[in-house]
């Protein structure tokens, strides 16, 4: 009977924990986000008391299997849209619902609360801290159709380092008399919008995308 009441205190936790944490990814409206996390937490505690209490001669082989069903799950947070790669956080997040759900599940309560701790100060700490570093150092492609001229695409390789921009040459072509360009261009936030802004307003350009 005392096993059952610690197992009910157990999945409590789990639950409170999944909870936690899924609510800051519904908050920022992820696509794993409060019940997906509830239930990773919960049926990975389940998992894990379930290997230990019958698991007699390997009470480790259905607790480490969580972790080969969590990496399936992860993948179908990440996503790949316009050479930019999404969900890493999110998959990454449902790994660790997982492992402090095992934790749980084995008893080790305090370090998931620390560890609960830990994550929130992650996801919601470091958001500011992250966004500094993108905002000091993009990467954002850029590619620009003008009419065909002897030094077009030059000026404009000149243009990135007035702005301080390092840029990778990219692909040249040409059809008729217009010329595309397309660069690489790495550098600060400011430097890019003041870039985009003039090459906005340069009539020489008739499409610019980035």
């Amino acid at each position: 009977m005392d096993n059952f009441h610690e197992d009910i205190v157990k999945l409590l936790l789990s639950l409170l924990i999944g909870g936690i944490i899924g609510a800051e990814r519904e908050w920022r409206s992820k696509s794993a986000g409060f019940r997906t996390l509830i239930l990773v937490s919960v049926g990975s505690t389940l998992f894990t008391i379930f290997s230990i209490r019958i698991g007699t001669a390997n009470p480790d082989r259905i607790a480490a299997n969580i972790i080969t069903g969590i990496g399936f799950l992860g993948a179908g947070a990440i996503f790949r849209s316009d050479n930019k790669v999404s969900g890493l956080t999110t998959a990454t997040t449902i790994w660790m619902a997982a492992a402090l759900g095992m934790g749980v599940g084995s008893g080790e309560y305090i370090i998931c609360s620390v560890g609960t701790i830990v994550i929130l100060l992650v996801l919601l700490g470091f958001t500011k801290f992250e966004k500094l570093i993108d905002d000091s150092n993009q990467v954002r492609r850029y590619q620009i159709v003008c009419m065909f001229e002897h030094n077009s695409m030059q000026e404009y390789e000149t243009l990135f380092k007035q702005h301080h921009l390092k840029f990778i040459e990219g692909h040249k072509s040409r059809t008729g008399d217009r010329i595309k360009g397309t660069w690489e261009l790495l550098g600060s936030r400011k430097n890019h919008d003041h870039l985009i802004k003039e090459l906005i307003a340069d009539k020489n350009i008739i499409e610019f995308t980035l």
